[in-house]
């Protein structure tokens, strides 16, 4: 079995997430980039406390990192991580409060 460097993540679709990219070692791994994660984790914080839209976030991603990511990119990724804003919020789902 092959280790892999630290931070490392293995390729599981087409997309290169955003804070990875290619190495010319390995088509099947994607290499950390450690900026843009550490933006990304600031913008995490930002969209899960309220204080910007996903919108400006993905803005202020684009201008700290010049990589782009779309905003329902960024809202699979926040969704993903720390769950659907209502779940986020404590509310009820909305499927729930419509019987």
């Amino acid at each position: 079995m092959r280790l892999l460097p630290d931070g490392y993540i293995k390729r599981v679709t087409s997309t290169i997430p955003f804070g990875y990219e290619l190495t010319d070692e390995s088509a099947t791994f994607l290499k950390p980039i450690p900026e843009q994660i550490a933006a990304l984790e600031i913008a995490e914080g930002m969209i899960v406390d309220e204080g910007i839209s996903l919108q400006a976030a993905c803005d202020w991603l684009e201008y700290k990192t010049e990589r782009r990511i779309s905003v329902p990119g960024l809202k699979k990724h926040i969704d993903k991580k720390y769950g659907k804003r209502d779940e986020r919020l404590g509310n009820q789902s909305s499927s729930l409060l419509a019987r």
